[in-house]
């Protein structure tokens, strides 16, 4: 089943995205960002309706989404595996772009929030960092909801929010109860947008993931939210966060990685066998050999190290301490590979028309994006001396 959802995935990417690949790569949207809002960017309506088309018809639009919910119910190990040829090409695949955490919507918050989202009528995002709170949210965190008639008032700001902008809903974090904080005392509240109060503005601060903007800084001024939008229960917010991070952020990042990682290797043999320096093609140089072998050792070694993490999770295990293992792996080899592919193509490989920079810069990124790889260390040591 698993090796029949990679072949059709293979299929797609090979015969619809890289073809898109050069107009998407000549692009400002070719780096970081929402998929919709990126293809929306590049392509006319014709193309991105394609792709949305046959990503339902296959079911991969609904592949992460539970059964209950109207999706596949593919396991981890199938998601990872799509993933992994998604990301073999620089082009986004539009799928239902569903925080995890929303899937804790009950009574009339499923139809009024969850489905549209999962059709992808609406979008939403994810608000828990601060500019004093990001690798410590629970203990740092400075928005505060105060119980008023009716719901709660939210006060605070949140930054490098991913995609605030363009979404709909927020699911923000804030502190209900300052003693207890992580432990009971921090809530997840659903905020729409358009909501009184709620001002969102490019940080102001560039980056080397590209000059337009796709992280914002959210601002929560007297924000009323009732109380049949606070997603779970009062303050249960910081676990569904935790959860959500731990395990789906950071475990789904392997595959992003690995789809490029394989990419950059199979250029770079390809670039090796062609390119001839002093009579013989680089092919034939061991140290561009050893750079290739050490390619290959890193994606195989990330590719087993990520499937059975994947296949423990799809058997109910706990499987926090591989994803962070798998996260970081992800990011320093990633990264390293991609340094690789870039040197073997020489000057070529700093040239924008291939994806090999763009790869380089979200591998480089998935070192510090969803826990820097120091914190993933402190987190696998923690689980090796307790």
């Amino acid at each position: 089943m698993v090796q029949e959802i990679r072949d059709m995935t293979r299929r797609i990417v090979r015969d619809e995205l890289m073809p898109l690949e050069q107009q998407y790569l000549a692009s400002d949207w070719a780096t970081y960002g929402a998929a919709m809002e990126n293809l929306k960017g590049v392509f006319d309506k014709k193309i991105v309706d394609r792709l949305v088309s046959i990503s339902k018809d296959t079911g991969l639009w609904n592949m992460t989404v539970p059964e209950e919910h109207g999706g596949t119910g593919m396991g981890l190990l199938a998601q990872i595996v799509v993933s992994e040829e998604l990301h073999y090409c620089a082009v986004p695949f539009p799928m239902a772009s569903v925080p995890n955490i929303l899937y804790e919507s009950t009574g009339d918050q499923i139809e009024r929030f969850l489905r549209p989202v999962i059709a992808g009528d609406k979008t939403a995002c994810f608000a828990q960092t601060e500019a004093n709170a990001g690798s410590d949210p629970g203990g740092m965190m400075q928005t505060r909801a105060t119980r008023t008639e009716g719901g709660w008032l939210i006060n605070g700001t949140k930054m490098w929010i991913s995609n605030a902008m363009s979404s709909d809903i927020i699911q923000v974090q804030a502190v209900t109860d300052a003693e207890k904080r992580q432990r009971g005392g921090i809530t997840m509240f659903i905020v729409e947008k358009g909501a009184q109060g709620l001002h969102i503005e490019e940080s102001g601060i560039r980056t080397w993931l590209g000059s337009r903007s796709a992280q914002y800084v959210v601002h929560f001024d007297n924000v009323f939210v009732p109380d049949g939008n606070v997603l779970g229960a009062v303050g249960n917010g910081f676990r569904l966060g935790q959860r959500w991070l731990t395990i789906h952020d950071r475990l789904l990042r392997a595959p992003q990685a690995l789809g490029r990682m394989q990419r950059s290797l199979d250029m770079s043999v390809e670039w090796s066998k062609q390119r001839v320096t002093f009579g013989k093609p680089l092919s034939e140089r061991q140290a561009i050999q050893w750079r290739l072998v050490d390619m290959h050792v890193d994606i195989e070694a990330l590719r087993a190290l990520t499937y059975a993490a994947a296949a423990r999770g799809d058997r109910g295990e706990d499987v926090r301490n591989e994803a962070s293992l798998v996260k970081f792996t992800a990011g320093e080899w990633g990264a390293r590979t991609l340094d690789h592919a870039i040197q073997i193509h020489g000057a070529m490989g700093e040239a924008l028309e291939l994806p090999l920079t763009v790869f380089y810069r979200l591998l480089r990124h998935m070192q510090i994006g969803g826990g820097t790889t120091e914190m993933q260390k402190m987190l696998i040591a923690r689980q090796l001396l307790k």
